[in-house]
């Protein structure tokens, strides 16, 4: 899984940057990806939302304490999902957060079901073949007027780290679209 090579990366962007902890509040839905948040910057303000409506209680957030650095992290099944129209609302009013969907194609959690963004023709490990479109969340970005839209790789944190301090200093609606296979059940 490169959900830990994401947090790694995140962990360098901030140090690098030279963000302290408790300037940042950081925000999750449900899935593996929901636990990204709680392995880096422990002195952080921290929220685990349920599924699909991390976005909604980022914007509340930022409402209340425009001065925090946010960052949202969810799943592909999270928020091309039943979070789609979360997705979608946060990136249409440029709520000012970074914004990753760490992206496996699957449900991992739950054994490895299709998620929206599976390739079509794509085949699980029990020999299923997903017959549907893949949601396209960058296009979507791109389309509802996100300002920062990036597309990267778990397996790169000399490409990652960049992307993620471009995203946490834009200062608006930043996406970052991090493929991210899972080993367990779609590689």
């Amino acid at each position: 899984c490169g959900h830990d090579s994401i947090s790694a990366a995140l962990i360098q962007a901030f140090w690098e940057m030279d963000v302290q902890p408790h300037r940042v509040a950081k925000l999750s839905g449900i899935g593996c990806s929901s636990k990204t948040p709680t392995y880096f910057l422990g002195q952080s303000h921290g929220f685990n939302t349920v599924h699909g409506r991390m976005p909604s209680v980022v914007t509340v957030a930022n409402l209340a304490n425009s001065e925090l650095v946010y960052i949202g992290v969810s799943g592909d099944g999270d928020s091309a999902s039943i979070g789609l129209g979360q997705f979608a609302h946060s990136m249409r009013r440029g709520v000012n957060m970074c914004y990753i969907v760490e992206n496996n194609g699957v449900y991992g959690l739950t054994k490895g079901q299709f998620s929206a963004t599976a390739d079509r023709g794509s085949a699980s490990k029990k020999g299923a073949v997903n017959n549907d479109s893949p949601v396209d969340l960058i296009g979507i970005a791109l389309q509802l007027g996100a300002t920062y839209v990036a597309r990267g790789f778990s397996g790169d944190k000399a490409q990652l780290v960049p992307l993620i301090k471009g995203a946490i200093g834009h200062g608006g609606a930043a996406f970052l679209d991090v493929i991210s296979p899972c080993v367990a059940f779609n590689n």
